[in-house]
């Protein structure tokens, strides 16, 4: 456990002691501020059914997708790739740490940093709370949507700086795979066959998240994600092992 903690506090250094985590963070709040100011100057409009400005907030636009589309590849695209690239990784390998604890522990890290792109975002919960009598059910439930999204969109990422040396391809490799996996739901409805209908059904993220923007937290959108986190977090664990070899 000491060597994982380790691992995480040496990842959340290289973080915070990096120009570009703060681009990232500036940008990330800035987008994210803009579009709460869109949401509430659009349901303030007399003409607009009244509706949850958080629940549009959590994954109700298409603004929500596309930064996290964008974001996440840019916070996993160093974190295995350019200690490829440098050389530290060969020497990451040889130290007493499993590959498994590697990768979880960069993983780890780099949850802890996406959550803390979402932590000023309670300034928008305080601003609606201060004006009406709000509802925390589903905001803890949002919240929890978001962070297991995450894990699912950052281990997509970790897997893909696992796989090359550069960064930047990594990055691109990334928004690839998660446009591929954030699309698979979205065609539910262009096919056929009650079973494929229901498979892709179950798969649609963005139906995930209204669910939890409602405060509705159901086991199936819990396990979807935490197992396709454990998915690639272990083929991750492989493509670092297979790496060691060669």
């Amino acid at each position: 456990m000491r060597k994982l903690f380790a691992l995480v506090q040496r990842e959340l250094l290289a973080y915070f002691s990096s120009p570009l985590a703060y681009v990232v963070l500036t940008a990330f709040l800035f987008i994210n501020g803009y579009v709460f100011y869109l949401i509430v100057a659009f349901l303030n409009n007399p003409s607009v059914q009244a509706m949850a400005p958080l629940k549009l907030m959590f994954g109700g636009t298409i603004f929500f997708w596309l930064y996290l589309l964008f974001v996440v590849p840019v916070i996993t695209m160093r974190l295995l790739a350019e200690e490829r690239r440098t050389g530290t990784l060969e020497v990451l390998l040889t130290s007493p740490v499993s590959e498994a604890q590697v990768v979880i522990g960069k993983f780890l890290a780099a949850f802890v940093f996406y959550l803390f792109l979402w932590l000023p975002t309670w300034v928008y919960v305080a601003i609606l709370a201060s004006h009406a009598k709000i509802d925390f059910g589903p905001v803890w439930a949002g919240y929890l949507g978001i962070a297991l999204l995450g894990s699912l969109f950052l281990s997509v990422g970790l897997l893909t700086s696992a796989l090359v040396r550069n960064q930047i391809i990594a990055a691109i490799l990334a928004f690839a795979v998660l446009v591929v996996v954030f699309s698979l739901g979205l065609v539910e409805n262009l096919v056929t066959g009650a079973a494929l209908k229901g498979a892709l059904g179950y798969m649609n993220l963005w139906s995930h998240m209204d669910d939890f923007a409602k405060g509705i937290v159901d086991s199936r959108h819990v396990v979807y994600n935490l197992s396709l986190t454990g998915l690639f977090l272990f083929l991750a664990t492989k493509a670092l092992e297979a790496s060691k070899g060669r």
